[in-house]
């Protein structure tokens, strides 16, 4: 048989087939006279088996190993560890259907946020900031708290949503949140000196626990130029001021810097 034959008869395209002649899963025959290969039964036996062992799902590095062994030994313990792993997916799969079907009903029944797919624990938070649908500080908020809650390791989400939760449920914390929004957002056009600034950051150092003030942030935060260490820390939150207005920026500096003078 030649290439092709071969590989038709087995089901895989000859480039696959080069291919395991490449990893040496499959034995090479000899040429013939006019330099084609010839190629047997036996080489079919071996790739229908190639074949086989990767539709279970097997990486062509186990499949090596499954074709070393004649006793049979490595292709019990390689499909024992392969249905392990497929029952790990298959539960994750099952979770992430379940918290996918979460959030279909809540985008038909238009609870799903702007920024969503978030968690569940996070859109409920949302939903207790109550409807600000024209501040586009409100968005930009929402926006950092899914950043936040998708780049934080499982311990720091845990504390973000506690602090979170603590924070709303003050009493009239949700009035004095749209507060802030609305000053934050009146400074959009404002120079970083403007006396509003300063009843800005003093609404939120009023909002925000002291859990959430970052313990080192790598910037000066009496440099409104935001200059930093050039630590990891440092770098996103200059990323993050550079994203608001340079009034919004002063306000959350300064807001920062009257919690830490606060803290005990």
């Amino acid at each position: 048989m030649r290439i092709g034959e071969l590989a038709a008869a087995v089901g895989v395209t000859p480039r696959a087939v080069r291919h395991y002649h490449h990893l040496g899963l499959l034995p090479e025959p000899e040429r013939r006279a006019n330099g084609y290969r010839d190629y047997t039964l036996r080489h079919a036996v071996v790739l229908a088996r190639i074949r086989r062992l990767t539709e279970l799902g097997l990486g062509l590095a186990e499949v090596r190993d499954v074709l070393a062994d004649d006793a049979g030994r490595e292709l019990v313990e390689v499909l024992g560890e392969l249905d392990e792993d497929l029952a790990r997916q298959e539960e994750e799969i099952r979770k992430r259907r379940g918290r996918l079907r979460v959030l279909v009903e809540d985008a038909r029944a238009g609870r799903l946020p702007a920024e969503g797919p978030v968690s569940a624990e996070l859109a409920a938070l949302f939903g207790k900031f109550g409807s600000a649908p024209h501040s586009p500080m409100a968005a930009k908020d929402r926006e950092v708290f899914a950043l936040l809650e998708t780049s934080a390791t499982p311990e720091a989400r845990a504390e973000l949503l506690a602090s979170l939760e603590s924070m709303m449920s003050a009493p009239g914390a949700v009035e004095r949140v749209h507060e802030a929004y609305a000053l934050l957002d009146a400074l959009l056009d404002a120079e970083p000196d403007d006396p509003r600034v300063a009843e800005a950051a003093h609404v939120l150092a009023g909002l925000i626990p002291q859990e959430m003030v970052p313990q080192d942030t790598g910037i000066d935060l009496d440099d409104s130029g935001g200059t930093g260490n050039g630590t990891g820390t440092g770098s996103f939150l200059r990323a993050f001021y550079a994203d608001f207005a340079p009034a919004q920026a002063e306000a959350i500096r300064r807001t920062l810097r009257i919690l830490r003078e606060d803290r005990p």
